[in-house]
């Protein structure tokens, strides 16, 4: 309790001691024009951007010259780029092309006491072949009083225009290396972090692909032995609101704060990069990782359109040289409320960055009907709502063109969903703890100022017969399956003692070889804990450079059936790369299997230590000529075994038992 109350004390007194600042004596705001460049100072600090291109190539903050990174071209600092491709044109060796969306115009859109922001734009030449084919307008702005700025980008169509697939959409900043030491991403994932040198060879030594990296021989010797890899910082979009770092010995922070997700691809769930060793800032706006091509944005001849990513706010803070650094993060978690309460922003000068008074509210309730759980509806607690443009079951989780907008419902089932840009919508739903997803396939007309309330909705997730025996838990991820300890020669201490980061480290494939050295694993549904006993990826076992197909095999030791009724098993794979699940009873080498997917995945959440991917949901019917009385056994095999990635993980399997028709999840 003591040092709970020192704790909050020193926070109180750090806060009290930060840079506020008094509207009387604050400086002017001021536009100035340099070479090349424009500053705008605010008193509280001054942004530089190249002129015409729109680069961040400085900040200046609290004494400190320039925040940003000094090695290689000041155009390296601080940019917005994507990665595109003309259909076709992609090869095996290339992800297509990288444009740092060099602007060619300047414009000032709006400069008085209380804001300036400024534009870098850049029109498609019809006659070019080497641009992406979308015009593309960079803003940045500041406000009096504010310690940091905002940036948004405007991305548009034009009907007539060729056909074009981009991969890729983000802002990245890069800051001094030695300055700033300290990574947060959130309360429990935050540690001190190695030199970017440290990666080079020989203080480095790559592992199986470029990104993951040993440091045998770190400047600072406490990350020697360490595996440095970016993906092990993904975050899922719904926990992306802030994210930075802490110059220690200058006690400043520099943090990337975004107060909606409303304009990033592929709703909540999807995981994008963020901060990692460079050190890099990054805000990902559109990308395919943990996906696959499923959600490469492609645009048809012709096809018109318009997407405003942002804005985001690039906040600054700092403390006297007697206050802990590392609540830097505390008062960066504070202005991200701040910013959250003040969202949709009002001062952004667009006609396509609506304030709240141009957007809509939808209102509801959602109830859960499982009959065999109960006879009476259930409230959706937990369930995840949202609003996503006109389509199929799921087909949120693939949607990149428009804005999505989601709110998680409470005890009792209700949700509320604010700030709706106006267009056309279907209101989507998942809740955890029930298989499926919810769609309701009307469209709903949002325009300026409506505020619908819809009537009670009931989600009856998909169901055949009672539960004969089920495997994990239907939360769309592995997490609650066997993870293994890491080869303590490669980890990460950051999630040494981490239980809900464990599957972060890696290298975590090469285990199931380990624990199965001679066969796959076979998991007894009567007498095993799936939390203890079953591995939480499926991955191909491989020994001495020879890569083996894995089957799982599931045993029954009670009777499954009788000779005149049929099993329903539902079988819910969260992640995999490019491979075909397939499913048999009984025999593992009968052909054709009783169900296979196809080809399907390729998104590499396994070499990105995630703990699920896009999300699959097949039903089997099996037959009851194939089971037996007493024993019976479910093989689910994975023949494609080109590469030691080429897995998947399962959310959750169940039996269903029905009268006349058995059924797998």
């Amino acid at each position: 309790m003591i040092a709970l109350i020192m704790f909050l004390s020193l926070f109180e007194i750090a806060i009290s001691q930060n840079q506020s600042y008094d509207p009387e004596t604050t400086q002017v705001l001021q536009l100035l024009y340099q070479d090349e460049h424009v500053v705008i100072d605010n008193g509280i600090f001054q942004l530089t951007l190249s002129n015409p291109e729109g680069f961040v190539t400085g900040v200046q903050y609290n004494g400190i010259e320039n925040v940003l990174a000094f090695t290689g071209h000041e155009n390296d600092r601080g940019y917005w780029d994507l990665v595109w491709n003309f259909p076709g044109k992609k090869t095996k060796k290339t992800k297509g092309t990288l444009d740092r969306i060099e602007a060619t115009k300047m414009e000032v859109i709006t400069q008085n006491d209380e804001q300036i922001e400024i534009s870098f734009s850049r029109t498609w030449n019809a006659s070019s072949n080497v641009t992406v084919p979308v015009n593309i307008d960079k803003r940045f702005v500041v406000l009096r009083n504010s310690s940091g700025f905002y940036t948004y980008a405007i991305f548009e169509r034009l009907q007539g225009w060729p056909a074009v697939e981009i991969d890729n959409i983000r802002l990245a900043i890069k800051l001094d290396k030695d300055k700033f030491d300290y990574m947060a991403i959130s309360d429990e994932r935050q540690r001190y972090m190695p030199l970017p040198d440290d990666r080079i060879p020989p203080r480095g030594k790559p592992l199986a692909y470029p990104e993951a990296v040993q440091l045998l021989d770190p400047i600072e010797p406490e990350f020697k032995g360490e595996v440095d890899d970016k993906y092990e910082y993904s975050m899922e979009s719904k926990d992306i609101k802030v994210h930075g770092w802490i110059s220690t010995n200058d006690s400043v922070g520099f943090w990337q704060i975004t107060p909606s997700n409303e304009f990033r691809s592929a709703g909540p769930l999807k995981q994008f990069l963020g901060s990692h060793v460079g050190p890099t800032n990054l805000a990902i706006f559109h990308s395919t990782h943990y996906v696959g091509e499923d959600l490469i944005m492609k645009f048809e001849e012709g096809e018109a359109w318009k997407k405003v990513f942002g804005p985001i706010f690039i906040y600054l803070n700092s403390f006297p040289k007697e206050v802990d650094p590392l609540l830097l993060w505390h008062e960066a978690k504070n202005q991200t409320k701040i910013e959250e309460e003040k969202w949709p922003y009002n001062f952004t000068n667009s006609i396509d960055s609506p304030a709240s008074d141009q957007r809509g509210h939808v209102s509801g309730r959602l109830l859960v009907r499982d009959r065999y759980i109960g006879s009476e509806d259930i409230p959706a607690y937990g369930s995840y709502v949202g609003l996503a443009a006109p389509g199929d079951v799921g087909s949120w989780q693939r949607e990149y063109k428009g804005y999505q907008f989601w709110s998680k419902a409470d005890e009792e089932g209700y949700f509320c969903i604010n700030n709706v840009r106006s267009g056309r919508y279907n209101l989507f739903a998942f809740v955890p703890g029930f298989i499926g997803d919810y769609h309701n396939e009307t469209v709903i007309d949002i325009s300026p100022g409506s505020n619908i309330c819809l009537e009670e909705l009931v989600y009856e997730p998909p169901r055949d017969a009672p539960t004969l025996w089920e495997i994990g838990v239907p939360d769309r991820t592995a997490a609650e399956f066997y993870i293994p300890d890491p080869n303590p020669m490669f980890v990460n201490k950051l999630y040494v003692n981490s239980s809900d980061n464990k599957y972060r480290q890696y290298g975590l494939w090469e285990r199931y070889s380990e624990l199965y050295p001679d066969e796959d694993m076979v998991y007894d549904v009567d007498v095993d804990d799936y939390s203890k006993d079953w591995f939480y990826m499926q991955v191909t076992r491989f020994w001495s450079q020879t890569l083996n197909f894995s089957a799982i095999k599931i045993f029954n030791r009670g009777s499954l059936a009788s000779g005149r009724c049929d099993q329903s098993l539902n079988v819910r794979p969260v992640n995999e790369q490019r491979l075909d699940a397939q499913v048999r009873v009984n025999d593992v080498s009968v052909d054709p299997p009783l169900f296979t997917t196809g080809q399907i995945g390729k998104d590499n959440t396994i070499a990105r230590h995630g703990i699920h991917g896009l999300y699959w949901l097949y039903s089997v019917d099996v037959p009851a000529s194939s089971l037996g009385l007493g024993c019976n056994s479910i093989y689910l095999t994975q023949p494609l075994a080109i590469s030691p990635f080429q897995g998947l993980m399962y959310d959750y399997i169940r039996l269903e038992y029905p009268d006349s028709v058995n059924h797998i999840t």
